[in-house]
């Protein structure tokens, strides 16, 4: 089954990207799973749907390719019947899958692992948290959760050594059992989904030209990417397009979280390989980049400033140049700071070789996003479809294919100089026109789709409004979700010491685990 025989009907017309959506059966489920698998596809997110008490329940899944994105719709009599396992197909729909039994109470037909995934054992009540009517009940005061069935790594000298789930500072809660002999780690178990704060629910709870506040707040470091994939999800429910000076300005939005990012992370891998000094530059840089961006939009992380129908703030033509400055200035300070990190033997003996995850097993895994890319898998949305501005600017994909911290750490400095061109690009070329249009939420049913490539990878927000514009389903899913498994492979065959080091140099989301 390829495109041409689906009954396929757009998810918004005009669109920035190509989005499609389509209502398929068990077989066709099957059919579409297999056709994006065989010819190179990836899955993106799979999430369950119970719009309204008494309305049927439905599976759905994500599917991404060079064509654009498929969203597929399985219609199911009840929670009883099961839907078709993808993770023959997609290995990474193994923990989506877990999750949708969880919150949804849907489950895949024959799936090997069926350990619950955010249920932690403490919650109560007679329906999944996400059924229509639900009324969740937290546990008892005096209960405990249930123990967690961790797989078993047995042989000779072979132990465990339990890390978490509450660590040092402000990392955020997640467990990882190591499976190790001596020092070298034979296998790497997580368990996430700590900070799960029912989110999803939430947004059934508010109204729609409000709820961007709360998609900003999904994941703090990738606030523009959600709050732009929800407001893209919302206007394309609504049938309205953002003007092109807003579509701008969100683009540079975008990149300047980008490159907050990014020079946050090239401190912290260099201190993690024992270059405190190396933190101690980068943190400088992007203190400096957040000051601008509190000074020109009024908020250090960027949060609540793309709204529905395009962008809170404008930018003035002296905010403009104080950008295009600063993009000069920490050009040029990142080419020097790259020549120190190439240069340091110590700091490369580090990275090259840990953690390394080959392009072949990158592409049957699922890995995605700037992980992705640094192992071989060159997708890019802002490179990969005709989505403006990105494509009138151009924009240059990085790629590499070593796969180890030293991959990634490439495409992190790649990355921040296309990023720094693209908002000089920007500010000089931005259009004149509205920062915003107005909304009408539609009196009758309607759906639609968010996908934007934040720093991490491919955002996606799918959004389901009822009679009178009411939510009645907004799925977001943070491209973490395919890479932590990812990891646990990444980490085999290296050392515990060199953990710290692999894991942040994927710097994955543990709130993204919320959704």
């Amino acid at each position: 089954m390829g495109w041409d025989d689906l009954n396929l009907s757009p998810a918004r017309t005009p669109a920035p990207l190509p989005i499609w959506h389509a209502v398929v059966d068990h077989a066709g489920w099957r059919a579409v799973a297999q056709h994006f698998a065989r010819s190179g596809g990836r899955l993106v997110s799979m999430w369950g749907v119970e719009a309204e008490e008494g309305a049927s329940p439905a599976a759905c899944a994500a599917f991404a390719s060079a064509h654009g994105l498929l969203c597929v719709e399985l219609p199911l009599v009840d929670r009883q019947e099961q839907f078709p396992d993808l993770s023959a197909q997609f290995a990474c729909a193994v923990r989506m899958q877990r999750a949708m039994a969880d919150l949804s109470g849907l489950h895949a037909e024959g799936a090997r692992d069926q350990r619950p995934w955010l249920d932690h054992g403490l919650w109560r009540g007679e329906l999944p948290p996400l059924a229509a009517g639900a009324q969740p009940e937290g546990a008892e005061p005096d209960s405990l959760p249930a123990d967690y069935p961790f797989v078993r790594v047995e042989g000779d000298g072979v132990h465990e050594i339990p890390v978490g789930p509450v660590h040092a500072g402000i990392i955020e809660p997640g467990h990882f059992r190591f499976s190790v002999v001596g020092e070298k780690v034979l296998r790497l178990e997580q368990r996430l989904g700590y900070t799960h704060k029912g989110i999803e629910r939430r947004f059934t709870e508010l109204e729609p030209l409000q709820a961007h506040r709360l998609a900003g707040r999904v994941s703090g470091d990738s606030t523009v990417a959600f709050a732009w994939a929800f407001c893209m999800a919302l206007e394309a429910a609504c049938g309205v397009l953002a003007p092109p000076r807003a579509e701008c300005l969100r683009a540079l939005l975008l990149e300047r979280e980008r490159v907050a990012n990014h020079l946050g992370d090239l401190g912290a891998l260099g201190n993690d390989a024992a270059l405190a000094f190396g933190q101690a530059q980068f943190s400088r840089l992007r203190e400096d980049w957040q000051r601008l961006s509190k000074d020109a939009f009024g908020h250090r992380l960027l949060m609540d400033l793309v709204v529905p129908g395009g962008v809170a703030r404008d930018l003035s033509l002296p905010q403009r140049d104080a950008m295009r400055q600063q993009c000069d200035v920490v050009a040029s300070e990142v080419r020097r700071l790259r020549r120190i990190y190439d240069e340091h033997a110590g700091l490369q003996d580090r990275f090259m070789g840990t953690g390394r995850v080959a392009p072949e097993l990158a592409a049957r895994l699922g890995l995605t996003g700037l992980a992705g890319r640094a192992s071989g898998q060159a997708h890019d949305l802002r490179c990969d479809h005709d989505w403006q501005p990105y494509r009138r600017l151009e924009t240059r994909k990085s790629s590499q294919a070593g796969g180890d911290v030293a991959a990634r750490v490439a495409v992190r400095f790649d990355e921040v100089f296309e990023s720094l061109r693209l908002i000089r690009e920007l500010c000089s070329g931005l259009p004149d026109g509205a920062v915003s249009a107005p909304l009408d939420l539609p009196a009758d049913p309607s759906r639609g789709f968010g996908w934007v490539e934040g720093w991490r990878g491919e955002v996606l927000v799918a959004l389901q409004l009822g009679a009178g514009g009411r939510i009645l389903r907004c799925h977001c899913h943070d491209p973490s979700w395919q890479n932590w498994p990812v990891l646990e492979h990444a980490v085999i065959g290296n050392i515990v010491p060199d953990f710290p080091l692999i894991n942040k140099s994927f710097n994955l989301s543990y709130s993204g685990h919320d959704l």
